[in-house]
């Protein structure tokens, strides 16, 4: 027998050559590994934010020390106020410079330039706006040598430094964005967003003035539409076509929804005065209602200098906090929820569309053009047309002709802009009357400022630049722009503004609800029912030993005595003969409940699907999909729940789509039958499964979530959510048929000022103080806050030096 040697050795050759290929291969890929291993340590490690070591700051004049506590708060020390904010935009910089870009971004219509064409509507409603014009206007009546701008110079010197020398957040990196120098301009930019964010009336006119037309005055009398007569009610208002008021709310309604920052929503506040509190002396609790993101709108901070303390919250980009205390007085805001927004109607000439009508004849629009820069592609040129009373909002839309010119006018960009002058004011007031001072120099948005000291003092101002119309003038639907009839008819002065100074009562508060009258007048707003209020008052009234721990219980409160009348009331008119045995054992939780919304209760979660079947049952078979949608989102309808339940008679219980004519009964019946066999199908038929900590979650999504890949990196959560809509623990959701309501918004802060221990008052964030995800303080608070808890607000110096890490900034050479 033959044997091919030859053979054998050549495939023993193939092996051992296949063989040590494999194993190059095998370490090629090991070095890959161990290379993107350490390139991704190094690069992780090099991405985190700085929080000791020594900073050459330019434009500093001594040395300035920056501890940061266990939370990474950044507590500053430096010898002037100049040093301070410079310090202070470096490291407002350091955490929050993505979430600083965005806010430039929004008022002046430029987020289509970094994320790309489905940003363009959402530009083009900004720049028709012209907050970039106001913006302008401002700066050029800024005084140039007052403290405010030297501040404001001053941070934004600091917030530029980082820019040029510090690392390049990864968003940026992701989004493809390059980094630019921050300006005057994007600090009143960002004022303009936050002005527009507390407005109500643009989401809102457009809808009550469609369902005005659609369906007549008879539908109007049980929304909660005026705080004045019912005569007023119906008087005026402009005829236009269904569709431009349908294309107006879906094109706002479009643009805050788009939006990649939250939107300023509610608040609670209440100042207690030292005769009701345990101690003899005063407690601010606040905690401002915002839609929940990541990072959490608030950054921060503790400044100290000699004859100044403030440790304060700030927005991103603004050099002053809108949120402040030290050792001698603390303020917090709500919304005040004023109307300051008008649409009209303007009357085109017959043959020049160039031209419309005024009270003085015809005038001659003005034009602007500006253009919008999209990632990826051309820019786009957009004309700004406008009126007297503002610009026209209807032009951005392609589908609606010049037939149907709307304008919109704003107290924000119609009248002198002070706000940077007023949080300056606010933040560095040495008593009561120089807050005041500073409160009454806010013309828009409207804002309640919440204030209380260490002599005692409690108050509350209402700001904002409050008018007048004719008496026939409902400001809340589209007006006659032509007449000149519907036009304000005069300006208040601030001290007819609605506020209370140290009332007899004991404390002031506000809950987003209508306030007292003023100027003889209950002022015109859209407010929030009164849930919060009422649960706030019943609180407050009857306890006089008020102290730290009570005032946190209350922060958290989930109770809503206004949920248990309506159940209350709407069993009287349920049907038991006509209920199943599972539907009457859903009744009987609704009647049993305490009102509370706690995560293991099976009450808030019937309630919630039972109150979306009575609108969905009430209102959409008049209103349709759309418009019914649209009602949903605004204010308007939750004042509106309680006043129609209790009107048997309403014209909104009869389903026009059907042949026979419902009663309050049937509807409400027919709505707790289709609310059970919902919850069989989503949760099963055990009712104890039904918990609202399951349908109920929050989640804390990044800017960048849209991006399936990028959840894990950039979002935090979720979790079960405590809290439900207008309880003091003031949860936000969508009501939807989907039986899932994911936390839109809540407090973006609490924080509890007690002045007879100041050193241990309490606050706490959503998530955490920085947003850049490779922080350990990215996250490190969003567990306390979904469990109600807080922690320190440190003012000690050697208590916080004994728990931080220090940066030494020292002038640049």
């Amino acid at each position: 027998m033959k044997i091919n040697t030859k053979g054998i050795i050549f495939t023993d050759y193939l092996y051992t050559s296949k063989f040590i290929m494999i194993k190059k291969i095998l370490k090629v890929l090991v070095f890959l590994v161990l290379l993107i291993l350490i390139s991704g340590f190094v690069y992780t490690r090099y991405q985190k934010p700085t929080y000791s070591g020594t900073i050459d700051l330019k434009n500093i004049s001594e040395g300035t020390e920056a501890y940061f506590d266990a939370y990474g708060i950044p507590h500053i020390y430096a010898n002037n106020n100049l040093d301070a904010m410079t310090a202070l935009g470096y490291l407002h910089a350091q955490d929050r410079l993505w979430q600083m870009e965005l806010m430039k971004r929004i008022a002046p219509g430029n987020l289509s330039e970094i994320l790309g064409e489905k940003l363009i509507q959402t530009d083009k409603f900004f720049k028709t706006l012209s907050v970039d014009e106001a913006t302008e206007v401002a700066i050029n009546k800024l005084d140039k040598t007052g403290n405010p701008y030297l501040e404001a110079m001053a941070y934004l010197d600091g917030v530029n430094q980082f820019i040029d020398e510090g690392p390049t957040p990864i968003e940026f990196t992701l989004a493809g964005v390059e980094k630019e120098h921050f300006t005057l301009t994007d600090i009143y930019n960002v004022f303009g967003y936050m002005a527009f964010s507390f407005a109500q009336a643009q989401k809102t006119d457009p809808v009550i003035t469609n369902i005005k037309q659609k369906l007549g005055d008879d539908y109007l009398l049980d929304l909660d539409v005026l705080p004045n007569s019912q005569t007023t009610l119906i008087k005026n208002s402009v005829e236009l076509p269904e569709t431009v008021l349908d294309d107006i709310a879906q094109n706002i309604q479009s643009v805050t929804e788009n939006l990649p920052i939250p939107l300023f929503i509610g608040s609670n506040s209440w100042v207690i005065s030292p005769n009701k509190t345990k101690s003899g002396r005063v407690i601010l609790a606040n905690d401002p209602h915002i839609a929940y993101a990541q990072p959490a709108v608030w950054y921060e901070a503790h400044i100290t200098i000699p004859n100044r303390e403030i440790y304060g919250y700030y927005l991103a980009g603004i050099p002053f906090p809108v949120l402040g205390h030290n050792r001698d007085y603390a303020y917090g805001i709500t919304m005040f929820e004023n109307d300051d927004i008008d649409f009209y109607k303007e009357e085109n000439h017959p043959t020049d569309s160039t031209l419309y009508k005024t009270a003085d004849g015809y005038k001659k629009y003005a034009y602007t053009t500006k253009t919008i820069q999209v990632k990826d592609q051309d820019p786009i040129d957009l004309v700004v047309k406008k009126s007297y009373h503002g610009p026209i909002m209807t032009d951005i839309q392609d589908e609606i002709t010049g037939d149907s010119p709307i304008a919109i006018q704003w107290v924000y960009t119609q009248l002198d802009n002070n706000l940077l002058d007023a949080i300056y004011k606010i933040s560095h007031a040495k008593n009561m009357s120089e807050a005041k001072a500073g409160a009454s120099l806010i013309h828009a948005p409207g804002l309640n400022i919440m204030y209380g000291d260490a002599k005692g003092n409690v108050a509350w101002w209402a700001t904002g630049k409050l008018y007048k119309h004719k008496p026939h003038v409902n400001p809340k639907f589209i007006l006659n722009g032509a007449s000149g009839e519907d036009d304000p008819i005069e300006y208040l002065d601030f001290k007819d503004n609605p506020m209370a100074e140290n009332p007899n009562w004991g404390y002031v508060y506000s809950a987003n609800n209508q306030p007292d009258s003023t100027a003889n007048m209950l002022y015109p707003g859209y407010y929030l029912p009164e849930n919060r209020a009422k649960r706030i008052v019943e609180l407050l009234d009857p306890k006089n030993d008020w102290d730290m721990e009570s005032t946190s219980n209350m922060m958290n409160d989930v109770t809503s005595p206004v949920h248990l009348n309506i159940i209350a009331h709407v069993s009287n008119y349920i049907s038991n003969s006509d209920l199943n045995k599972q539907e009457m054992a859903a009744l009987d939780v609704l009647k049993s409940w305490k009102g509370n919304s706690n995560t293991n209760e099976v009450a808030p979660t019937i309630y919630t699907k039972f109150i979306f079947r009575y609108l969905e049952n009430t209102y959409k078979d008049e209103l349709g999909e759309t418009l019914f949608n649209q009602l949903l989102k605004t204010h308007l309808l939750k004042r509106t729940i309680i006043k129609q339940l209790v009107n048997d008679s309403s014209i909104w219980w009869n389903n026009i789509a059907t042949n026979t004519t419902e009663t309050k009964s049937a509807i409400l019946t027919q709505s707790l039958k289709e609310t059970v066999a919902a919850l069989d199908a989503q949760l099963g038929t055990d009712m104890k499964a039904w918990t609202w900590g399951k349908v109920h979650t929050l989640e804390h999504n990044h800017a960048l979530s849209a991006v399936e890949a990028l959840k894990p990196l950039f979002n935090v959560g979720p979790f079960p959510a405590e809290g439900n809509k207008e309880v003091i623990n003031n949860i936000l959701f969508d009501y939807t048929d989907s039986g899932l309501y994911e936390a839109k918004g809540g407090p973006s802060t609490r924080r509890i000022i007690d002045f007879s221990d100041v050193e241990n008052s309490m606050s706490i964030l959503p998530t955490g103080q920085s947003g850049n995800p490779f922080s350990e303080h990215y996250s490190d608070q969003a567990d306390m806050y979904i469990n109600g808890e807080f922690r320190k607000m440190l003012l000690n110096k050697e208590e916080i030096i004994e728990q931080s890490r220090k940066i030494e900034f020292v002038p640049a050479k």
